[in-house]
């Protein structure tokens, strides 16, 4: 009896399932038709909807017809093409690793598609557009596979998105020094890594089609086994299920469709995370949705969806003519990263803060011997920095130099030369000092100004000031950094200390912040100047050129301030970075010490940014490895911070206008280099 009752209420609630699945899918088909042919009547050029019709049925003016079938229907096809593979590839990316937070953007592969792209171009050999997808898909599987390596599989965790993010920066930061190196090689990839839909004819969508729909079968064909490592790997093998060989077989197929869209349209920013996130809701009502034979569709539709519902909004809240030149992808980045911080603030953090360091006592003699050693190493770099460059200069002539005893070219050179040496000093001591402050205040070892996004905003605000207003001054410009920092720092510190800063969080809400900053700057780029991709990459790659005496001098004032407060509250930095107990109990005012040295940390970070632009990873590698040679005690560990900040940003400086001179790389670059393997080993370390 008991069957006989439970049977044909299975049935009805199984066919209602998949009645509701088919009814969603179909509205999902019809909003995604209906944005195709908003966005096919959008454009320059007085193209409306009557003469699209009349151009599909054959019978439209001769111009008509060649702007429809030449430019807007290519440009509505790639939107759903390019849409469509990120999203099916996010949904069996986060299958398969069972991380929502999982996607093309915070695996690094289409910043490794991106390098391998940037790598072949260097090179002067022009590909085939299918080759230039065989090298997309190489690099971005590369990536995909180191990121994958070094943070492992599981439920819950961010240490994926920690490990992809960074990275992603260390690769693209490499990718814009052969940018600045190669720039008639890599003409149009800068512009290329926006991301665009914009197409001239079919013959990208035609090509990249066969292999968006390889893709798509692929991954139905193995979506069985991806449902059965939801059950975990020990149940999965029970069942007979290939554990490793579905794993690479399904991270092969998303990087496939990835490297399809990249080819066609650069990197589309967070497609792949938002459309699996909202398909996800609806297998709480329809359990179809569940299984990746029905998520992968319905991914993939609501990836097209988003590509071509951005693009309408592009058009229709900016004049054509501008709208032409603005990317799709900078405002999908702005809005995954929007997504990205909303997620990250509702995560619940089981992190919490990290512990703090093991109490490492050092000698007297072990901090005065590294002291000692590091300020020989800040004189010999500081030395080598000025002599060194485009032209090699002797101490003799430094000392004439200041006696005023030199002919004009040495004194152009010295005049020129030691505003960028002091410029990349007091930057390197700064950010060494803001990420002491800020990973003693939220206990956490991979809070960094960088990776918060404090210095984006930074960066952001200077350069809106430097778009808006060319004859800006050096103050007007630090105050603007300040006010782009004060503000990305408020928002991050904000959403992400409810409740006692959570590693997680922090870093998940600051790398949100991080990239909406990064989009932001590059649409203030596109706007202003969108020819000038060079302008960009120098002020993002952390570039001392042209600086002046001036441009450092608040710099110098406010990390003098920063030393001295530092040097008086040295023991409440000792007691904020042990507990929340702790320094309450000893009277301490735990929120008015936390927000004093926060904001200490965003107009240290600001200043630098205005003075040497985005520097990044100094504010993490400064405080770890102080704290590795002189122990936690922080009357050591901010002068030992302060010197290994200054010699890494003046040597990274140095390196990068002497090794390849005449021409330069920013300092930003060349720590990025450094700091990237720095950061994933502490990621790989914390695993441990």
């Amino acid at each position: 009896m008991a069957v006989t009752a439970t049977t044909p209420t299975a049935r009805p609630a199984t066919a209602t399932s998949r009645a509701g699945a088919a009814a969603v899918t179909g509205a999902l088909v019809l909003l995604v038709a209906a944005l195709a042919v908003v966005d096919i009547t959008q454009g320059t050029a007085a193209v409306g909807p009557a003469e699209v019709l009349k151009a599909l049925t054959g019978r439209a003016d001769p111009a008509d017809a060649s702007v429809v079938i030449a430019s807007r229907l290519p440009r509505a096809a790639a939107g759903l093409l390019v849409g469509a593979a990120l999203g099916m590839a996010g949904a069996a990316l986060q299958a398969v690793s069972r991380n929502v937070l999982a996607s093309p953007d915070t695996l690094a592969v289409n910043a490794g598609s991106y390098f391998a792209l940037g790598l072949v171009s260097v090179t002067g050999v022009s590909l085939p557009f299918l080759a230039s997808s065989g090298v997309a898909f190489a690099g971005g599987l590369a990536a995909a596979a180191v990121v994958l390596g070094l943070s492992g599989l599981g439920a819950g965790t961010v240490r994926l998105v920690l490990a992809g993010t960074a990275l992603a920066l260390g690769l693209t930061a490499v990718t814009q020094g052969l940018l600045l190196l190669f720039p008639q090689e890599t003409e149009g990839l800068y512009q290329w890594n926006q991301g665009s839909i914009g197409q001239n004819g079919f013959d990208g969508v035609v090509r990249m089609a066969p292999v968006a729909v390889v893709g798509l079968v692929g991954l139905l064909l193995v979506a069985r086994r991806v449902d059965a490592l939801a059950l975990g790997d020990d149940a999965a093998r029970g069942l007979g299920v290939p554990v490793r060989a579905t794993r690479v077989t399904a991270v092969v197929l998303a990087t496939l469709l990835s490297a399809a869209a990249v080819t066609l349209a650069g990197p589309i920013g967070f497609v792949g995370l938002c459309a699996p996130a909202l398909v996800r809701p609806l297998g709480r009502r329809l359990r179809g949705f569940l299984r990746l034979r029905a998520a992968v569709p319905a991914a993939g539709l609501v990836g097209a969806a988003l590509v071509l519902g951005a693009d309408v909004l592009l058009r229709a809240s900016v004049a054509a003519d501008t709208a032409v030149a603005v990317p799709t992808g900078v405002v999908t980045s702005l809005l995954g990263a929007l997504f990205l911080v909303v997620m990250a603030a509702r995560l619940r953090d089981t992190a919490g803060a990290a512990a703090p360091d093991r109490l490492r006592v050092r000698s007297r003699g072990v901090f005065l011997t590294t002291l000692t050693v590091l300020a020989f190493a800040l004189v010999g770099t500081v030395i080598a920095a000025v002599l060194l460059g485009d032209s090699k200069l002797l101490l003799g002539d430094v000392v004439n130099w200041a006696q005023g005893r030199v002919g004009r070219t040495v004194s152009f050179v010295l005049d020129t030369r030691t505003p960028r040496v002091l410029a990349a000093l007091l930057a390197g001591a700064a950010l060494a000092l803001a990420g002491t402050l800020v990973q003693a205040v939220t206990r956490n070892p991979l809070a960094e100004p960088s990776v918060l996004g404090v210095s984006g905003g930074g960066a952001l605000g200077a350069v809106v000031l430097v778009t808006t207003v060319p004859v800006a001054g050096t103050w007007d410009v630090a105050g603007a950094a300040f006010a782009g920092s004060a503000v990305t720092a408020v928002v991050v510190f904000g959403l992400a200390g409810r409740g006692g800063f959570g590693q997680n969080r922090l870093v998940l809400v600051g790398i949100g912040a991080a990239t909406a900053t990064t989009a932001l700057i590059s649409l203030l780029i596109v706007l202003t100047d969108p020819f000038n991709a060079t302008k960009a990459l120098t002020w993002l790659s952390g570039s001392t050129y042209g600086r002046t005496l001036p441009d450092v001098l608040p710099l110098a004032v406010v990390l003098a301030a920063g030393v001295a407060v530092a040097a008086v509250r040295h023991r409440e930095l000792d007691l904020v970075s042990l507990d929340e107990d702790t320094p309450r109990l000893l009277g301490l005012h735990l929120g008015r010490g936390r927000l004093g040295f926060l904001v200490l940390s965003v107009l240290l970070t600001a200043t630098a940014v205005a003075a040497a632009g985005t520097i990044g990873f100094v504010g993490l590698v400064a405080p770890h490895a102080a704290r590795a040679l002189v122990g936690r005690r922080h009357t050591r560990v901010v002068p030992v911070a302060l010197l290994l900040g200054a010699v890494l940003v003046c040597a990274a400086d140095l390196l990068g206008r002497t090794v390849i001179a005449p021409a330069q790389l920013g300092a930003g670059l060349m720590t990025a280099v450094i700091g990237t393997p720095y950061f994933l080993h502490v990621l790989v370390r914390g695993r441990r």
